[in-house]
C-alpha cells in the first residue's frame, strides 16, 4: 500500500452491511508513502498513528478526484490518539506546542506548505496543529523538529527548570514604556511577584511571593521572622513579569514604595477573606505586608510594529 498526503483511508466494516470509517491521511512516516500513517478520522476529528490491514483501502485523490485502489497489509491497529481541546472551526487557541511551532517556523522564514513537506505532513495538518491544543505522535514531533531544524525537547518546551529568556531574541524588538492603567492592569489582582529587600546584615534579597491587589495596595502574607518581613518599615520594589518564550516577547511592571505590617484585626480578616490562594511557600503565614506605591513603571518588549 501507498499513500500521498491528502488521500482518504477507508476502513471496511468487519460485519455485512457495518459502517465503515474514512479518514484523510495527514502524515507520512515514510517518503515512498508506505504505511504507517497520521489519519484525521471525519467521524471524531481525532488524529491518530493507523496501520492497515486487510480491511483497508486508499482513495487516492488526482486533481480533486477520487480514485480506488485496494491494498492489503496484515492486521490494522490504531494507536497514540490525538485529541482536540476545541474543534478545529473554532477560534484559533494554540497550545504551547502549537505557539512554539509557528514562532520557529516564522523565526526561520519557512512558509507553511514548505514546513509541512519537509515534515511529510498536510498543510491543513500542520495548520491545524499551529491554531488548536493538540498532540501529536512522537513520530510526527521528530519529523518537523527535523524539519525546524531543533529538537522535539525545545518544541515541547523541554528545559523548564533553566531561567527563562534563553531562547532567541527577535529579528526587530520593540522596547517601549507602559502606562501607570496599563501597568495597573497587567498587575491584575494576584499572581506571583518579587519583593526587593534589604535584610538585617545589609545584604540585598529578592524574593519571591504571592500577592494580592486590594485598594491600590500590593499585599503579601509572610512569617515574621523571613527574609520578605524585612520589607517593613522601608522603601522596596516590588517587580511583576511574565515571559513568552515561544514568542521571544514580554513585559515587567515594577512598584516602588513604602511597606507596613497590617495589624487592624478587621483589616487582617478582610485581606484574608479576599486571598485567592494560600501561600505556596506553605508553613505558618499569618503576617500581612501592605506596599503603597508611589511608583509604577513598566515595559514590554513586542516585535516592531505591533
Amino acid at each position: 500500500m501507498r499513500a500521498h498526503l491528502g488521500d482518504q483511508l477507508v476502513i471496511e466494516s468487519p460485519t455485512t452491511g457495518g459502517a465503515k470509517r474514512d479518514g484523510e491521511i495527514v502524515g507520512l512516516h515514510h517518503e515512498d508513502g508506505t504505511p504507517p500513517y497520521d489519519v484525521r478520522w471525519s467521524d471524531t476529528d481525532e488524529v491518530t498513528l493507523v496501520f492497515p490491514g486487510p480491511d483497508a483501502h486508499v482513495h487516492h485523490l488526482e486533481h480533486g478526484q477520487p480514485g480506488t485502489v485496494h491494498e492489503t497489509q496484515p492486521g490494522a491497529v490504531e494507536a497514540e490518539p490525538v485529541r482536540a481541546v476545541t474543534s478545529p472551526t473554532s477560534a484559533p487557541n494554540p497550545g504551547d506546542l502549537g505557539r512554539r511551532v509557528g514562532a520557529e517556523r516564522r523565526r526561520r522564514g519557512l512558509g507553511l506548505e514548505e514546513t509541512a513537506h519537509r515534515a511529510r505532513m498536510s498543510p491543513s495538518y500542520l495548520a491545524y496543529l499551529e491554531e488548536q491544543p493538540a498532540d501529536p505522535t512522537m513520530a510526527a514531533l521528530i519529523r518537523l523538529a527535523d524539519a525546524l531544524g531543533t529538537k522535539v525537547t525545545a518544541l515541547l518546551g523541554g528545559g523548564m527548570d533553566l531561567p527563562p529568556g534563553q531562547g532567541h531574541a527577535l529579528l526587530h524588538p520593540q522596547l517601549r514604556d507602559l502606562g501607570p492603567d496599563e501597568c495597573r492592569s497587567l498587575l491584575s489582582t494576584h499572581g506571583i511577584g518579587r519583593v526587593a529587600v534589604s535584610t538585617a546584615d545589609g545584604r540585598p534579597a529578592v524574593v519571591p511571593v504571592n500577592y494580592e491587589v486590594i485598594d491600590e495596595s500590593i499585599v503579601f502574607r509572610t512569617a515574621p521572622e523571613s527574609v520578605a518581613a524585612a520589607a517593613v518599615e522601608t522603601e522596596v520594589a516590588f517587580e511583576v513579569d511574565h515571559l513568552d518564550e515561544a514568542l521571544s516577547q514580554g513585559w515587567s511592571v515594577l512598584a516602588v514604595g513604602p511597606a507596613s505590617v497590617v495589624t487592624e484585626p478587621d483589616a487582617v480578616r478582610r485581606l484574608a477573606r479576599h486571598a485567592h490562594t494560600e501561600p505556596w511557600a506553605g508553613g505558618e503565614r499569618e503576617m500581612w505586608v501592605s506596599i503603597r506605591p508611589t511608583s509604577l513603571t513598566g515595559r514590554r518588549i513586542t516585535p516592531a510594529g505591533q
